[in-house]
């Protein structure tokens, strides 16, 4: 909207008068501080590491009986009371038993902000073991996030530690299903080949027979992948007596889901058994990842009130845990940002309550100085605030004007006609016959889609929590089975720090190029990358349409608002005129 642009250059000094007189103010009670540099005084770090070590027992107990809200909790309260450099150790454990716990939850988001935040404190810590677990729980994270490149990287980091021999053999397991995802079956066999010949790595049997189980099971389905039915059905079977036993379980609802796709053509029945064996285990350990995949198994072999309950069960839980990653994510940036708040204010609190008698004389004649800044600068403010805001409302009514006018000539030149000769059929034609009947319907939702392109065009754009969703539903609106849309790097950038005016723009920049596409260019593919280069975002727009020449390019008004828009937050804007294939364009949005 028009409007939305017009203000930004009266907000922009607006914005730059307010920051000179908060420095000035911002100068004044400075003059409150200097006496601190007089007397400092030492304050003792309070010791913490018998408190930790109990919180972390307790986190220990409920990790081991799969209690994973209680166990998050408590390890979170042990590392709020870790300093890093000094509880080192306990600090990193903690992050890695919430990041692991994160990850068998879903929450991949939280697992990976976890993960990453003990990174920096892993080379101070000698024994490998502890860079291994995060370098793993970060493999496999990638992994189901589909990121295999990353995936792949940290794994191969966890293979080059000087780790115990089960160690690197559950990593080359990980990084041999990893090429299983990538279809790279035989690969992945080489791997599970070798793994499978070393059943004693560990001096406990059940660790033994539980990597064994994974190893054979995976070899299983490399099998079945490959064609070799009756190997893989063996190793099924061999799996699935393993982990049949109590103290091996950890895999069963693979196994068994491995069983169902193995049986899927052959025999169906029994393919649904194995299907219900793996949903029931799966509601038994209270895994939600594992329900829906399971579910997604009995939904396949349903039919009548059986189908819709498998479906609305599958609905539920996927609904449930979408909301359980936000508002874990959520959490975990509150419980960061409140931490580190907290930390802060302590520690000033308590250097200004040990130093306020020495403030006290000192404070007196700042205080009067800085009261003349402080009316001076009030009074500078609301002259320029009643200033702004009438020109600003001036400014606006005229945008609204225009907003008016300009949506009221894109009805009469797209719907009015529409309008007259729908209204026109409906007078003139048998309505109770069904053709007639089907083409006016036809023409009322024609003109109903229409309407409400035009409303979303010009509605309000939201730039809260909501506005990834948002930006993406309506690059998704534009992608039809003849136009294809690829987005590169899109979550690489981080949304919460581009101001508000900036996501309003790159939203009607985008839109207004996906417009001039779908009309113009005649493109199929799309393609749009984000690209985060020395505090801007870079974005490339380009498709495979029929490009655009020079005089083309001047002549049209959609193009010169994406130029008009970009300059009024000092951007730039590339229109790549020698790009061959189609429409190429690159603009930069300051950070």
């Amino acid at each position: 909207m028009e409007k939305q642009f017009n203000l930004i250059p009266n907000k922009t000094i607006l914005k730059y008068l307010l920051i000179i007189q908060f420095l000035l103010l911002g100068g004044s009670l400075l003059l409150f501080q200097s006496y601190k540099n007089e007397n400092p005084l030492k304050l003792r770090k309070k010791n913490h590491t018998i408190e930790i070590k109990r919180l972390t027992d307790i986190a220990d107990i409920y990790f081991d009986t799969n209690k994973k809200d209680s166990a998050i909790y408590f390890f979170n309260k042990a590392k709020k009371l870790c300093d890093p450099k000094i509880n080192t150790i306990d600090y990193v454990y903690a992050l890695s038993c919430i990041a692991e716990l994160q990850l068998e939850q879903g929450n991949y988001i939280a697992c990976e902000a976890n993960a990453t935040e003990a990174l920096p404190y892993l080379k101070y810590i000698k024994n490998p073991r502890y860079s291994w677990i995060i370098y793993n729980i970060l493999g496999n994270n990638y992994a189901n996030n589909y990121d295999n490149s990353n995936a792949i990287l940290y794994l191969k980091k966890a293979l080059a530690l000087k780790s115990s021999a089960w160690r690197k053999y559950i990593t080359l397991n990980n990084l041999a299903a990893i090429y299983m995802d990538e279809k790279k079956y035989k690969d992945a066999m080489d791997i599970f080949n070798i793994l499978a010949s070393q059943k004693n790595i560990s001096k406990y049997d059940a660790i033994n027979h539980n990597n064994y189980s994974f190893v054979i099971n995976n070899l299983g389905f490399c099998h079945y992948k490959l064609g070799n039915s009756k190997k893989a059905l063996n190793y099924f079977y061999e799996a699935l007596k393993i982990r049949l036993k109590p103290e091996t379980q950890e895999g069963l609802i693979t196994t068994y889901k491995y069983l169902s796709i193995f049986f899927e053509k052959t025999n169906p029945h029994l393919s649904r058994e194995y299907a219900k064996k793996a949903y029931v285990h799966a509601l038994k350990i209270d895994n939600a990842i594992d329900k829906i995949e399971t579910l997604g198994l009995l939904i396949k072999h349903s039919e009548g009130h059986e189908l819709k309950q498998h479906t609305l069960s599958y609905l539920k839980l996927v609904d449930s845990i979408t909301i359980a990653r936000q508002t874990a994510k959520n959490q975990f940036t509150n419980i960061q940002y409140n931490s580190k708040k907290d930390k802060e204010e302590n520690l000033k609190l308590k250097t200004q309550k040990a130093e306020n008698k020495l403030q006290l004389e000192r404070q007196k004649e700042r205080i009067i100085i800085a009261y003349i800044i402080i009316v001076f600068i009030l009074g500078l403010v609301g002259f320029q605030y009643f200033h702004f805001k009438g020109k600003g409302k001036k400014e606006k009514d005229e945008a609204v004007f225009k907003s008016e006018l300009r949506i009221s000539k894109k009805l009469n030149d797209e719907l009015a006609n529409d309008v007259y000769q729908t209204m026109a059929f409906a007078e003139n034609r048998d309505l109770k016959l069904i053709e007639n009947k089907e083409h006016l319907l036809n023409n009322l939702e024609n003109i109903y889609l229409r309407t409400r392109n035009i409303s979303k065009e010009n509605s309000k754009i939201t730039t809260d929590n909501n506005y990834v969703s948002a930006l993406k539903e309506m690059i998704a609106e534009f992608k039809t089975p003849k136009i294809n849309i690829l987005l590169n790097g899109f979550d690489g950038v981080f949304w919460d720090k581009v101001e508000k005016n900036k996501k309003i723009i790159l939203y009607r920049v985008l839109q207004e190029l996906f417009l001039n596409m779908k009309k113009h260019s005649q493109a199929t593919l799309v393609s749009i990358t984000f690209k985060i280069k020395e505090k801007n975002i870079v974005v490339t727009y380009n498709d495979n349409g029929t490009g655009i020449s020079k005089n083309d390019l001047i002549l049209k008004n959609g193009l010169q608002n994406v130029e008009n828009r970009i300059k009024t937050i000092n951007g730039t804007v590339i229109f790549d005129l020698d790009y061959e294939k189609g429409f190429k364009l690159s603009f930069t949005l300051p950070l």
